[in-house]
């Protein structure tokens, strides 16, 4: 056989090689009925989306976000957003509630254990009541439009129907974005009015060896605030912050911020939320039903003086002294 022949038939050989990885490879992109499988040889999603970080594409326009056409980080944070924020805030919000459901059957009311002594002292001036209230109906707003951001779709949507949902839930939007403003107006004020008298003191720890005065059953000692206002104060003041913060990103988007920096903020911005929620579901109730007395502190600014010295001693002992003294007719060089 001739060189010539030889070439022949390799060459031969080659393509009759070729025809069958050809036609096998055919046969792996026909589906089980014979028909052609288009996505046979296409990376399937979930390898894609590990290889990448987010999938964009090229645009024209100046907003370069638009290019993003899938971001696997976004469906983490529609999990989080869709479920563990559903089912977090309802064990949070609705566990506090069933605590302080269950204080109030097995304690009650704290009553004031000497009676009312028909005599009162100014505890809150007028300017510290507004700036309390400012605060406490901003945030009560915030709430509820905040919890309508979360759970309306749930519990509102199948009572109301879609077009009033969509309504209310417009109404809503606003009154968060723009009340946010009058209670971070209100924190500043809190936080300027009552910095002082909750730092830290040496009586805190007498208030907090005998528990408040529930574990020996004797009131304990306490200045203006006592430890548990205290702490109320300094959390509500770091969940304050937060919200505020985490708020004027929402409210102002991508001011040097990107799409991951937006969800780190929503995230943190509705976790703090419920909890914040939580914590002044109980200020709320020790300031009304938990305790005789303690709403007038910021309703009239006045409380009962026995409820003074049952609650804060030491706070009233300063007060009264300073009464005294300014009653006291001041001395008169004699002639």
């Amino acid at each position: 056989m001739t060189f010539l022949a030889h070439v022949r038939l390799m060459t031969f050989a080659m393509m009759l090689l070729g025809i069958a990885l050809s036609a096998s490879a055919m046969a792996q992109k026909l589906g089980p009925d014979g028909a052609p499988n288009p996505t046979a040889s296409v990376v399937d999603q979930q390898t894609l989306l590990k290889q990448v970080p987010r999938i964009e594409g090229r645009i024209d326009i100046p907003d370069t976000k638009a290019a993003v056409l899938i971001q696997p980080a976004g469906r983490t944070w529609d999990y989080f957003h869709e479920v563990l924020l559903h089912w977090g805030g309802a064990i949070v919000i609705l566990g506090m509630i069933v605590v302080l459901g269950a204080a109030y059957l097995i304690m009650g009311r704290l009553r004031i254990t000497a009676g009312r002594s028909g005599e009162k002292i100014v505890r809150f001036k007028a300017f510290e009541r507004f700036s309390h209230w400012l605060t406490a109906v901003s945030f009560v707003i915030l709430g509820l439009t905040g919890l309508n951001i979360t759970f309306g779709k749930i519990l509102l949507l199948p009572l109301i129907g879609p077009d009033a949902f969509s309504y209310i839930s417009e109404i809503a939007k606003y009154l968060h974005n723009f009340t946010s403003f009058a209670f971070m107006a209100g924190l500043v004020l809190i936080i300027v009015i009552f910095f002082k008298d909750n730092l830290p003191a040496k009586v805190d720890l007498d208030w907090i060896k005998q528990g408040g005065g529930f574990i020996k059953n004797k009131h304990a000692p306490a200045g203006r605030f006592n430890p548990g206002e205290k702490l109320v104060y300094w959390l509500s003041l770091a969940a304050g912050i937060a919200v505020s913060l985490s708020g004027v990103l929402l409210l102002f988007p991508f001011y040097g911020t990107d799409i991951a920096d937006m969800q780190v903020a929503q995230g943190a911005h509705a976790i703090v939320a419920v909890l914040f929620i939580a914590l002044i579901l109980g200020h709320i109730y020790i300031g009304t039903l938990g305790m005789e007395g303690a709403f007038e502190a910021m309703g009239s600014g006045e409380v009962d003086l026995n409820w003074a010295k049952e609650h804060h001693d030491l706070w009233l002992a300063q007060q009264l002294a300073h009464e005294d003294q300014q009653r006291r007719p001041s001395a008169t060089p004699a002639e």
